[in-house]
């Protein structure tokens, strides 16, 4: 019974080392709002190709779509997609077993100017640069930027850095350029570091007999949870 109890540990403590198979969705180039006409790549970073994960989409006139299905051609691992307004919507990976990566709402333009801001949530203490940009002129025209509709300031450049971003920096981002017009909105998500979870090694007196006791030892940050046990094989 005991070496029954000891191949299980180690079952067990393969699996807490181990990555969750998950996919994230990565856009390229990195922004959430694009001019018509503009190429787009999309693609699901995946932990594990044999969870067979597949790009989606919703927009105003399809419901999760997947590229390939009237929009978009796979070149390797990457969705490409030349956008036009239509093509505004949610986009995410899903995989055949049903998990889903993030999804990202991309924006696209038949408008003189766009706001490109990070696609991504951004993590708090990074420092996050905005650039207000026309189709046909430099990208280093004054521009003004507005959060939640009320201006911030003005830039000579087009440019705009927030330093060290906190949650209170979250919000519907857009900008404008005097003689070309305003940019469509972007929500920027601002999210928390989370210390990482370790695992202690199991003691002696947590093996016994019919089941095994493991123990999770974690930050300061976290409150103490339930120890996870599971019943050894028999």
């Amino acid at each position: 019974m005991k070496e029954t109890s000891v191949l299980c540990l180690l079952f067990l403590i393969s699996l807490l080392s181990s990555t969750t198979n998950q996919a994230r969705l990565t856009v390229s180039p990195s922004s959430s709002q694009f001019f018509k006409g503009d190429f787009v790549s999309l693609s699901c970073e995946e932990d594990d190709s044999s969870a067979g994960w597949t790009l989606r989409r919703n927009t105003s006139k399809q419901q999760r779509t997947q590229c390939g299905d009237g929009w978009g051609r796979w070149s390797g691992s990457s969705c490409n997609i030349t956008v036009y307004p239509w093509d505004s919507g949610v986009y995410w990976c899903e995989s055949r077993e049903g998990p889903i990566s993030n999804m990202v709402n991309l924006t696209v333009t038949g408008g003189s100017v766009i706001l490109q801001s990070p696609v991504l949530p951004v993590m708090e203490g990074d420092d996050v640069t905005l650039l207000c940009k026309t189709k046909t002129t430099p990208s280093n025209l004054p521009a003004a930027f507005y959060k939640d509709g009320s201006l911030i300031r003005k830039q000579p450049t087009g440019h705009m850095t927030i330093q060290h971003v906190s949650r209170s920096d979250e919000g519907l981002y857009k900008c404008d350029i005097s003689g070309h017009g305003e940019s469509p909105s972007s929500w920027i998500t601002v999210t928390e570091s989370d210390p990482p979870v370790i695992y202690s090694a199991v003691r002696t007196e947590d093996i016994s007999y019919g089941q095994i006791t493991i123990r999770p030892k974690r930050t300061r940050d976290f409150k103490p949870e339930p120890d996870v046990v599971y019943s050894s094989l028999k």
